[in-house]
């Protein structure tokens, strides 16, 4: 049987091992537009999906291995994609513990991590990469309302969430512990302790946690019939901390606690603390949120709140592979804090 010559077949071609440039030169369409045919994606106009679908007929294109396994959607690799800086990815004990957990559970299946961290660009690479069909699904950590690209990337992936979104809908899947409660029991404990005067130094409040946890502060004054002290953003960064404690320092009426929403900022505080003389826990109390590592490293060693951020990566990850399974986990999983008292308060 003669064989007919495509435009765009090379020799190699005609012997049978075609390939997805070949696909592409003969459709006339970019080899990514190929991909997202071969990955059954939707974002193909029905003109270039019939060149490409008759290119395949033609050249009798047989995917390979890599390709037959996006065709199924099984890449076996999930990404995580996280919306900050990469010093402040390094720099907070968070992320190790949360990847650390994550990377635990996984290491159990068939599947690998894809770290992206998503700073300077406003999710367009990011976006693309997952969309092409790179990966079966994605996790969020540490997102805000302005990252709106992981809308478009939740539209073609399932994603577990790392905390509660921004903007919570009815079909997110997300492990997250209760900040709430976290900010009530850290501020009832200083209330307890005969603290009256109690600022807070808070995460951004265009994240959950930054939110929830003064939540929880305000909740805990009002309820024991307090007034509110200074509220200041620390952005959880030990900076930003230090910073939020030099404005607290400049009001009229000096606090004598303080609920610091993270330990990286905490340690901030510390800092500023000491250089002003003002002595801890004796002048001033601190308490701090994540009982990470940065709490026995400091001095005095901080009573805090602690998450269990590993085991939250680990659920993180049950979740998404539970997802990929074809199965039905709970949309919602919240995890308790506990509180672990040292020296600082």
């Amino acid at each position: 049987m003669r064989q007919r010559r495509v435009k765009g077949m090379t020799t190699d071609a005609m012997r049978g091992t075609v390939t997805i440039e070949e696909v592409a030169a003969a459709a006339g369409v970019s080899r990514s537009t190929v991909s997202r045919v071969v990955n059954g994606s939707t974002a193909v106009s029905p003109e270039a999906l019939e060149a490409v679908q008759r290119a395949i007929a033609e050249l009798n294109y047989v995917p390979n291995r890599a390709a037959r396994s996006l065709a199924s959607r099984q890449t076996h690799a999930i990404a995580l994609i996280v919306p900050e800086d990469t010093t402040r990815f390094f720099g907070d004990p968070f992320f190790a513990a949360i990847v650390s957990g994550i990377n635990a559970r996984l290491s159990r299946s068939d599947y690998v991590l894809n770290l992206f961290i998503a700073s300077d660009d406003p999710g367009d690479k990011t976006t693309s990469y997952v969309r092409s069909g790179a990966v079966d699904g994605a996790f969020v950590v540490s997102h805000h309302t302005s990252d709106t690209f992981i809308d478009r990337i939740a539209s073609a992936v399932p994603v577990v969430y790392g905390g509660r979104p921004s903007r919570e809908r009815e079909r997110d899947y997300y492990v997250d512990v209760d900040n709430v409660r976290g900010g009530w029991d850290a501020t009832t404990y200083l209330i307890e302790r005969g603290h009256h005067r109690i600022a807070t130094i808070t995460g951004p409040l265009t994240m959950a946690a930054g939110m929830d946890r003064l939540q929880g502060y305000r909740d805990a004054m009002a309820a024991h019939g307090l007034a509110e002290g200074a509220i200041e953003d620390g952005n959880f960064t030990a900076d930003g901390g230090a910073a939020a404690m030099r404005r607290i320092l400049e009001n009229i009426e000096r606090p004598d606690a303080i609920f610091v929403a993270s330990d990286l900022m905490a340690r901030g505080a510390l800092s500023v603390l000491a250089r002003e003389g003002i002595r801890v826990p004796e002048d001033m109390s601190i308490m701090g949120f994540d009982d990470s590592p940065v709490a026995t490293t400091v001095t005095p060693q901080l009573t805090t709140m602690r998450q269990p951020s590993l085991v939250q990566g680990e659920r993180m990850a049950s979740v998404l592979l539970d997802l990929l399974a074809g199965r039905h986990p709970r949309h919602v999983t919240i995890l308790e804090t506990e509180l672990v008292v040292r020296d600082s308060v």
